[in-house]
């Protein structure tokens, strides 16, 4: 059945695949590169997702594509004196920020989506939809922790793209849960050297 599926699975989608796992990669690797590779999978995606009834994923690329723009611009001049962005670690404001936003978007678009549209999964739509725009915020920032949020997001989203019979964007998932795991040891070193390389220097 699996098999079949994958045979069948649309052009469309195997390339918003293997997009996809190029911007995460790029993402752990602190490639600039994965700015304009992620916009161009999430428009892929815009269309995948509506297909599947699954109204806010699809509505969230549109907005990932935004921060996508924003986050290339941060990256190169984001620092002190529009130097390039380091690696940071994430605020206690910018928790508090992402927690509150997190819940208050589930809740008010959980209930849209169950209320107003044939959304398969309102809630939990929802809650990946929020929690994967306070990640992206992060990531935009160079916040070591945003990788913390994906890997809540993909672990939730690899059974609901399966259930949805999206078997390929599935698999894609599971392996970006490896990425993200990679993409914090990764940023977690290069804060660490970068530390070290300051008090050498002082």
């Amino acid at each position: 059945m699996v098999g079949a599926a994958l045979r069948t699975t649309s052009p469309l989608e195997w390339v918003a695949v293997l997009t996809g796992f190029a911007c995460v990669w790029l993402a752990a690797r602190e490639a600039l590169w994965n700015f304009p590779v992620a916009i161009f999978s999430c428009l892929l995606y815009i269309a995948i997702y509506y297909q599947k009834a699954l109204y806010a994923d699809s509505g969230l690329q549109v907005l990932f594509i935004a921060l996508s723009a924003y986050g290339w611009y941060e990256w190169l001049y984001g620092g002190r004196g529009k130097t390039p962005l380091a690696v940071s670690r994430t605020t206690l404001t910018e928790w508090g920020t992402a927690a509150v936003f997190t819940v208050a978007f589930t809740a008010g678009f959980g209930y849209y989506l169950g209320h107003h549209t044939d959304s398969s999964f309102p809630y939990f739509d929802s809650f990946t939809t929020g929690t994967s725009l306070s990640a992206q915020f992060l990531l935009m920032r160079k916040r070591l922790e945003n990788w913390w949020l994906w890997i809540l997001v993909d672990i939730i989203y690899v059974p609901i793209l399966w259930v949805k019979h999206l078997y390929p964007t599935s698999l894609l998932y599971a392996l970006y849960l490896i990425l993200a795991a990679y993409g914090y040891w990764q940023w977690a070193q290069d804060m660490k050297a970068k530390k070290y390389e300051v008090q050498v220097e002082k």
